[in-house]
Parts: C-alpha cells; sequence; structure tokens
C-alpha cells in the first residue's frame, strides 16, 4: 500500500484536517485569552506601580507574556481539539461510515496526524523564533521590577569570579573568549579570609597566562597607602570563558544558541547535562502534538448510542494529561541528574506512543 492511499480520499483528509484545525485554534485563543486576563490582574498592579509606566507598559508586558502562555497551552488546544472532532464525528456517525468503507482506524486518524505534525513545525518555528525573545526581554524587564528597560547590547556588566582567595569584579565586559575586553576592573587581594590590599584597572585584556590590567592603583589596607603600579597581569588561573559564560537560561535561547551556548560550557568544562535535556525538549515539546490524535482517539471508536462517549472523551483528555505529568516530570529529573538528557527528553513521548498505539488497538478490536 502507498503512502498516499494510507490516507482517505482527498475531501474526506482535507473536511477532518480542517474541522481539527479550526476547533485546535478556536479552542487556544479562548483558553489564551482567559488565562492572559488572569494573569494580567496579578501583574498589572507592580507595572504600574512604577512611575511613568502607563497604558503602553500593560500592553507591553502582554505583547511579551502572550508568546508564553500560547507555547504552554498549544499542545493542551491540540488534545482537545482532537477529542472534539473525534467525538463529534463519532456523534453523528461519519466513524462508523469511514470504517464501513473499509479503512483502518490508522487510517481514519492519518488526516489528523498530518494536520498535528504542521501544527508541531509552526509550533517548534513559534518557539524558536519568538517565544525564546519575549522570553529574554520580559525576564530583563522583571528584573528591573517593570522599570525603564536596558538597552541590551550582548555586553555583559557587574561579573565576580574567583582567584583562588582573590576576587575579581568587572563593571562590563565586551566580546567573548580570548578577545574579551574588561573595563572597570577591581581585584581584591585576600589571604585566608583577610583583605589585604584593593587593585584597581581601568582595561582588561587576555594574554594567554592572565589577565593584563591597564593603569593599575593598589590600595594597601594596613597601611592605607595608594600606589600607583601601571601594567599588571592578574588572574592567571581564570579563564576567558568564567567572563563571559553566564548562568544560561534555555528558555531565553534558540535551539541553535542553546547548542551553541551547551558546546562553549562543555568546552570549559561547566556541567551541560540539564542544558542538554532542555535542548532536546524544545524537539521533543512541539513533536508531542503528534501525539494527541493519538491519546484522543479513544473518542472516535465505539458505539455513540451506547452512553460512553463521554466516558471515552474524559479517558481521552486523561492520556493526555498524563504525558504532561510524565513529561515534566522526566524534564525535572534531567535537571537534576537521575535521567540521562536524551531520556529525560525524549521517554515519553515513546511511553505514551506505544500507549497510545495500544489503547486504539484495543479500541479498534
Amino acid at each position: 500500500m502507498s503512502f498516499v492511499k494510507f490516507f482517505p480520499s482527498r475531501v474526506v483528509a482535507i473536511y477532518m484536517s480542517k474541522l481539527f484545525v479550526v476547533r485546535t485554534f478556536a479552542i487556544m485563543a479562548a483558553l489564551v485569552m482567559v488565562l492572559q486576563a488572569l494573569d494580567l490582574l496579578g501583574q498589572s498592579g507592580k507595572i504600574l506601580a512604577v512611575p511613568g509606566n502607563g497604558d503602553a507598559e500593560v500592553w507591553r508586558y502582554v505583547g511579551l507574556r502572550a508568546p508564553q502562555i500560547i507555547a504552554f497551552i498549544l499542545p493542551f488546544s491540540v488534545l482537545l481539539g482532537t477529542i472534539l472532532t473525534l467525538s463529534t464525528m463519532n456523534q453523528n456517525s461519519e466513524i462508523i461510515a469511514l470504517k464501513a468503507s473499509g479503512l483502518s482506524a490508522h487510517q481514519v486518524l492519518a488526516p489528523l496526524v498530518l494536520a498535528s505534525l504542521v501544527v508541531a513545525i509552526i509550533s517548534f518555528a513559534f518557539n524558536d523564533r519568538i517565544v525564546t525573545r519575549a522570553t529574554a526581554t520580559l525576564n530583563q524587564w522583571q528584573k528591573v521590577d517593570y522599570g525603564p528597560l536596558p538597552i541590551d547590547r550582548g555586553d555583559r556588566s557587574n561579573v565576580w569570579v574567583r582567584d583562588g582567595d582573590d576576587l575579581i569584579e568587572v563593571d562590563q565586559i565586551k566580546g567573548r573568549g580570548a578577545a574579551a575586553m574588561l573595563g572597570g576592573i577591581t581585584q581584591y587581594d585576600r589571604s585566608k579570609g583577610n583583605l589585604i590590599a584593593i587593585l584597581q584597572g581601568e582595561r582588561g585584556t587576555y594574554t594567554g597566562q592572565g589577565w593584563r590590567i591597564t593603569n593599575v592603583s593598589r590600595f594597601d589596607v594596613a597601611s592605607g597607602k595608594l600606589s600607583k603600579l601601571g601594567d599588571v597581569v592578574i588572574g592567571r588561573n581564570v579563564r576567558p570563558d568564567q567572563f563571559t559564560l553566564a548562568s544560561v537560561d534555555a528558555d531565553s535561547l534558540s535551539f541553535g544558541a542553546l547548542r551553541s551556548a551547551i558546546s562553549d560550557l562543555a568546552d570549559a568544562g561547566r556541567p551541560t547535562k540539564a542544558l542538554e535535556g532542555s535542548a532536546w525538549h524544545k524537539l521533543s515539546a512541539p513533536l508531542s502534538s503528534m501525539l494527541m490524535p493519538l491519546l484522543g482517539a479513544v473518542a472516535a471508536f465505539g458505539l455513540a448510542r451506547s452512553g460512553k462517549l463521554f466516558l471515552r472523551a474524559a479517558l481521552g483528555m486523561g492520556l493526555g494529561f498524563a504525558y504532561f505529568v510524565a513529561d515534566n516530570f522526566a524534564l525535572a529529573m534531567g535537571n537534576l541528574g537521575a535521567y540521562p538528557p536524551f531520556l529525560a527528553a525524549w521517554a515519553p513521548f515513546l511511553l505514551f506512543f506505544l500507549i497510545g498505539e495500544a489503547v486504539l488497538v484495543r479500541s479498534e478490536e
């Protein structure tokens, strides 16, 4: 049997796909409006409490928060759209007509699976290009308590690193890796926890064996004297990535940027297991939309007049929500290091795929 013959007729496939897509996005729109309104009730007071903030800032918050809510609610909407579509077709005896024409349960579901694949692709692109940027901007705005949003030029500021007992503070860092440029450097020279001297310099560059600091002045704590030292090399054990690699927020980075950050952290000897799990989850999460027709298919088969249609719909919703619980649990275990990253992201998907297949075969029998 060819791939094309696996699907029902073109008219039926388009009809089912249209029903599924319209219901999915209608449910998503309704849920997003409700959740956005509830979220705004809790945050609007904080936004308007800042002097100078008004309606424009409230709408800015809505524009930044809405993509996060859409990304969160879309898989649930696909599940509910699947159950509503299949239960309606079952109640109207359309599923019985399709099966009477010789179609198997998998062929009946094929249009919905294909449509959900398109939804998954759109979801991945939306998450990768829009949600990550909105999350990064919203996180920065919330750090300043909804005040004036700082301009992000890719630089880092107020960075602290440790060099043995000594502490090094840098006001601003430009660039990355060995090409990083430090500005406003302060080294706190300590011995056994006691502060001995404070060194301050204007600019710093990496020499390969330390950081050359220009125009250094040294304040001796014991004598209280300030002396000029010129150029000094400090931080011989401090690698460039210790300045340029911050704590990586997986939700604020696209898939490609996250993979690049993981590579940099791995080269620097930093732990990356949790971030690797998040990177894999950026692929498995959108693909969960393809599972929803399979998990919700229990609502499609069986006689509607038996009075058990509602129970089958509830079972489909239960399977779908159980998947999301298992997915979050596995991701949490991956973040704790209990599960390998690949297993944490893909195990729930594969497990519920098998469960959905088993329920579908059982329902068909």
